[in-house]
């Protein structure tokens, strides 16, 4: 009975492992943002700088008349445009789009081809490269910040537009309003799903317990009913021979006293209630968690000690160990439950 019990808990806990297993890939997928780069150019890259022949050079921001960025879709298109930063958020203007090719040489430098023209590149690092245009180094960074916040706009602006300035150019403004809006409702929408998660994690975890629990009251009802006349009478007057026993004797006059025990103390009421019952202690664990308190409770209730001493031995109220009792009982069995009805409980279990 208890091998067929404990699979039964068994296959309850794996099929639940493997729900909360999906819910957490689920929000690992949630969560990760931004998708691996797949090639070189992928992304928007802004003019950091430009170095003119002899020396000279000239820094670049994305507040200047000179302000303007790539867009490259994968490895083999650019998208060129000025991008303004703005107090609003950042304005696009479409200048022309173009074919590419690029083929790695290997230690950072790159056979790059804009619609057949070969123009030097050379990739510093992963966020900076320079490409040379009529003898002028031009000086780019990526910027993710940007391809993050408004990367998706930038895709369908790239697809639907010709990007050529055979017509009056159309100004795209993206505002940072929106894109905090957009973060905000990307991190409640995260944080609902832990939120959801925890949840879940809790409710699995509480009917986990809850079945856990279930099978072992059930385990000890079935035990208890199924145990043969003549081991219960056994049983039976052992536990007279116990409490007639001066060992016990010693016991009910030491709790009379009313002092709390010392630890070594406890541990020999321990072992005193094993003569007797050694399956108690182990039965009563396995049902809940239980603090020092409620554990000690129990052992003296298991014991016989009345709930006046069982107060004084703990320095208690006897309300106090009375409301232990009854709490015990309600978190065991979900429903509520008098002192006594837990006294009744204790004194069946143990073997």
């Amino acid at each position: 009975m208890e091998i067929k019990i404990k699979k039964e808990v068994n296959e309850h806990r794996l099929k639940d492992n493997r729900l909360l297993l999906i819910a957490m890939v689920a929000l690992l997928f949630v969560g990760c943002g931004q998708e691996e780069r797949e090639y070189v150019m992928q992304g928007v890259w802004t003019l950091q700088s430009r170095e003119y022949p002899g020396g000279k050079r000239a820094e670049n921001t994305l507040e200047d008349e000179y302000a303007h960025g790539l867009i490259y879709d994968g490895d083999s298109m650019v998208y060129v445009c000025r991008l303004i930063r703005t107090p609003s958020g950042l304005v696009m203007t479409p200048m022309e789009r173009g074919s590419v090719t690029v083929v790695n040489k290997g230690g950072g430098e790159f056979l790059y081809l804009e619609d057949d023209n070969p123009r030097p590149l050379v990739m510093i690092d992963d966020s900076t490269m320079t490409i040379q245009r009529d003898g002028v180094k031009y000086g780019y960074r990526r910027a993710d910040d940007i391809w993050r916040e408004w990367g998706d706009d930038m895709r369908d602006i790239v697809a639907s537009d010709t990007g050529t300035m055979d017509a009056e150019p159309t100004n795209y403004v993206f505002s940072a309003k929106e894109r905090e809006q957009a973060s905000t409702i990307h991190w409640l929408i995260y944080a609902m799903i832990v939120i959801l998660l925890l949840a879940a994690h809790y409710v699995i975890t509480n009917q986990r317990s809850k079945r856990r629990l279930k099978a072992q009251l059930q385990q000890i009802q079935e035990e208890h009913e199924e145990r043969p006349q003549s081991v219960r009478q056994a049983m039976e007057a052992e536990e007279e021979r116990f409490f007639a026993s001066d060992e016990y004797d010693a016991l009910v006059k030491r709790m009379a006293e009313g002092l709390p025990l010392k630890t070594e103390e406890w541990m020999d009421v321990e072992q005193l209630l094993r003569t007797v019952h050694p399956g108690f202690s182990t039965q009563l664990r396995n049902l809940y968690p239980m603090s020092e308190l409620e554990y000690q409770v129990c052992l003296l209730i298991k014991l016989r000690i009345t709930p006046t001493d069982i107060a004084a031995v703990l320095a208690r109220d006897v309300s106090t160990i009375s409301t232990v009792r009854s709490r015990l009982y309600k978190k065991v069995f979900g429903r509520k439950g008098g002192a006594r009805d837990w006294d009744e409980f204790v004194l069946s279990i143990g073997a």
